[in-house]
């Protein structure tokens, strides 16, 4: 009791500024600790377990170094901490922790005013964090060793698909036919698509990996196929359908970009803009030929 009183004595030594932000800074890291736990509780990977549990003990070190200071012990942020779990979880470890250790609660924190009264607050914060990403950057998913067959697959999709669309939007005239015939390209494309990643990853000698990626390549091309058909099926104005796909384009792209981004601690937007302007390119080129095609064929409605 005595050595706790000692520390709130402390912790009143600050001006309120400086301990209100040392007590967002305590909070976060006791709520990043606690999620590190439990995710290295659920996790069936060994070695991903083990470093869970590394980080998690850096962060409640981070904690107790603010408690010297503040003299408090503040409990988790119950949502952040059941909302990055299950992020993690569906999304993917890595994209869900750096995520939430480069997240809005850490960026609101003013490092710069703690510094004035503890000068080796900042130092020792940067330094930790340095440590938690290089362990971030050591944990092993499949889902992200096989991101390559997967933005082969949603790339080729939105690429082909999006400006199929747009020219038999205009050639053929009718939304209907304009979703089956979207359907079966789509279908025959991601077969193809993924019979290749198969066997380019034989070719290259990956004979264990090479179904796997070949699943994940036709399965992010055909899951794209099918949000790229969708309004045509569900909408009623056949322009209206075509500007949805595009918009549905966009957003898968920002989407996919954002992952990445996260996941891979890569810049979300020369990447976003190098794939939409990609992919509406395309579509603008095809729907003039499907314009051209009608007018010089004669196609009527």
């Amino acid at each position: 009791m005595g050595e706790k009183k000692g520390v709130e004595m402390q912790g009143e030594g600050y001006s309120p500024q400086v301990l209100a932000e040392l007590l967002k800074a305590q909070k976060t890291e006791v709520t990043e600790y606690c999620t590190y736990l439990r995710l290295a509780k659920s996790v069936k990977d060994s070695k991903n377990a083990e470093i869970l549990l590394r980080i998690g003990n850096d962060e409640g070190r981070h904690a107790e170094l603010w408690e010297k200071y503040t003299g408090r012990r503040p409990g988790p942020d119950r949502f952040r901490l059941a909302f990055y779990t299950w992020l993690a979880r569906i999304l993917g470890l890595t994209f869900g922790l750096r995520l939430m250790e480069r997240g809005e609660e850490r960026a609101q924190i003013n490092y710069e005013r703690i510094m004035k009264e503890i000068p080796e607050g900042r130092q020792i914060h940067q330094e930790e964090k340095r440590h938690e990403n290089e362990l971030i950057g050591m944990i092993q998913e499949e889902r992200l060793a096989h991101l390559g067959s997967i933005v082969l697959g949603l790339n080729d999709a939105l690429v082909e698909l999006t400006g199929a669309l747009a020219g038999m939007t205009f050639a053929l005239q009718n939304s209907r036919l304009v979703a089956v015939a979207g359907l079966v390209t789509g279908f025959a494309a991601s077969l193809s698509m993924a019979a290749s990643e198969y066997l380019s990853q034989k070719s290259e000698g990956n004979t264990e990996g090479a179904f796997k990626a070949a699943a994940y390549t036709g399965f992010a091309y055909i899951v794209t196929v099918i949000l790229l058909v969708l309004p045509y099926l569900l909408l009623g104005g056949l322009y209206l359908s075509l500007g949805v796909t595009l918009i549905t384009a966009i957003l898968i792209i920002a989407a996919f970009n954002f992952y990445i981004s996260v996941a891979k601690d890569l810049p979300f937007g020369r990447r976003f803009a190098e794939m939409a302007i990609l992919s509406l390119t395309v579509a603008v080129l095809t729907f003039s030929v499907g314009y051209l095609l009608r007018a010089t064929l004669g196609v009527e409605d």
